[in-house]
């Protein structure tokens, strides 16, 4: 499926490659895969190596694919799926509003998408001002994207500019010891685009969306891997991982089985590179299709203090 990038693209990559979850194969249980020794934990945990949160990364896959489904399955766009802006007096720590930039980035993502620009100004607004907060809103063009995102024609030019400013961001989280606060956008991120998968999936039960949801598995694995390194340093975290964890017994009984395939030379933009050709079957019964779904809203609405 080919798409325009919304501006997701300004919180995912930051240290995300945007890639299909298809690469999830490498483990059955990524979280073993990545496990960190608690001889290892501190306060302050040890930088990861970057091989390591590679690997990581590349196998949590963006959410907002979602969001690309949803307007190619004609669903149309509801502002009761937002977070809406009104709650984010509510973040109050910046562990809280490492979320809300994870969250509210993620709607942005959704509006763009649909190129409801109405909406565009309001969420960038409180975007910033969450960024000031903690220390990161000078990375941000903000009059650059408020320009450009009312021109559907634009953006382009907003996904590049938002990969630029995120990545500078999570570099200087890192410069000043605050790593834990991009693993915490990336769950924010993750929470509110499985929330928009849910939604699509109670409006249409389509399989594309059936399977987005059952992929999860293995994506999760990944993501609580990423968070459990920064577990001892912050509370919030552990409850954040002990959030997670419950969505993960969900999905006990879901299983994923891969067939290799025959990688083939394609054309993309006008160069030539391989394509993969492996199968992915999800097994997921009707019963835990719904209690996953029913699992990830109330964790969706708990993290955005909706509840």
């Amino acid at each position: 499926m080919s798409t325009k990038w919304p501006i997701i693209a300004l919180i995912t990559t930051m240290i995300i490659s945007l890639t299909s979850c298809n690469s999830c194969k490498r483990s059955d249980d990524p979280s073993r895969a990545f496990n960190v020794p608690d001889s290892l934990m501190s306060d302050q945990p040890l930088p990861i190596a970057k091989p390591v949160m590679d690997e990581m990364m590349q196998n949590i896959a963006s959410p907002l694919e979602t969001a690309a489904l949803m307007k190619a399955l004609k669903v149309p766009f509801d502002k009761g799926f937002l977070t809406p802006t009104k709650v984010a007096e509510k973040f109050n720590t910046s562990f809280d509003k490492a979320l809300a930039l994870g969250i509210y980035g993620c709607d942005l993502g959704y509006i763009n998408m649909y190129e409801k620009t109405s909406f565009v100004v309001d969420y960038i607004t409180h975007i910033k001002r969450i960024a000031d907060d903690i220390q990161v809103g000078q990375f941000f063009d903000f009059s650059t994207l408020k320009r450009l995102a009312t021109n559907s024609e634009n953006l382009d030019s907003i996904i590049f500019i938002a990969q630029q400013n995120f990545n500078r961001m999570d570099t200087y989280f890192k410069e000043t010891n605050r790593s834990i606060l991009s693993a915490v956008m990336v769950a924010g991120t993750w929470a509110e685009g499985m929330f928009l998968t849910t939604k699509v999936a109670e409006l249409t039960n389509h399989a594309k969306i059936r399977e987005t949801l059952g992929e999860q598995k293995a994506v999760l694995g990944y993501l609580m891997a990423l968070l459990k390194v920064y577990e001892n340093s912050d509370p919030n975290m552990a409850a954040l991982i002990r959030d997670f964890e419950g969505i993960r017994q969900h999905y006990a009984n879901v299983t994923i089985t891969y067939e290799h395939g025959e990688p083939e030379m394609v054309e993309v933009n006008g160069e030539l590179t391989w394509v993969q050709n492996d199968k992915q079957t999800i097994h997921m019964e009707d019963s835990d299709y719904r209690e996953i779904i029913a699992s990830i809203q109330a964790f969706r609405n708990k993290l955005a203090k909706l509840n």
